[in-house]
């Protein structure tokens, strides 16, 4: 085992201790961590992603906000974390920094956050106003044509012959059940 995969399987077990029973970090994989700063379902939250790279401690792990979670950020707002972590990793460089970059940015969360409209619904209605491509996809969702079940099918089958026609006599009344419960006029002379 080389020098730098021995500081990455100590600095791992020193998070993993850390961060034990805290729900905001995450281990994705042995070399992939991320830390969820705010509170989860609101628009000022988001998930920050280190990667580390074959020579990490040496090099700055790879700096990442490209995760489905933080499609509500702002473009601007994401560069922003993410050179400030990129800035701060420089002066760790040699040393084991996860911890350090994750609690650095839990220090700046509230004035990063700042930046982060309160009500992000309002902008995406905006920029799919400025967008008729959008307009013209939700029109074409709206219409849906009629969902029947296989009864249904078979059931309208049934009423209509090969041309789709309904049948000869369709609305003709049943005749024997009509003098069934009429009677016939021999019985009507017979009980006078």
């Amino acid at each position: 085992m080389s020098e730098t995969q021995a500081l990455q399987e100590e600095e791992r077990e020193v998070l993993s201790s850390i961060y034990e029973g805290d729900e905001c970090f995450k281990q994705i994989d042995s070399k992939t961590f991320q830390y969820k700063y705010g509170i989860s379902e609101t628009p000022k939250t988001f998930l920050l992603e280190l990667k580390w790279g074959e020579s990490y401690p040496e090099q700055s792990p790879e700096i990442s906000m490209d995760v489905f979670y933080n499609k509500h950020i702002h473009t601007s707002l994401k560069t922003k974390i993410c050179d400030l972590v990129r800035t701060e990793s420089e002066q760790y460089l040699g040393m084991s920094m996860t911890y350090s970059l994750f609690e650095f940015v839990k220090e700046k969360f509230e004035e990063l956050i700042e930046e982060q409209p309160e009500n992000v619904e309002m902008d995406k209605l905006r920029i799919t106003e400025d967008n008729q491509d959008n307009e013209e996809v939700a029109q074409v969702k709206k219409e849906k044509k009629e969902q029947l079940t296989k009864a249904q099918k078979r059931r309208q089958w049934n009423k209509l012959d090969s041309k789709g026609e309904k049948p000869r006599g369709w609305n003709w009344i049943d005749i024997v059940k009509h003098l069934s419960q009429t009677g016939s006029k021999e019985d009507n002379l017979v009980t006078s």
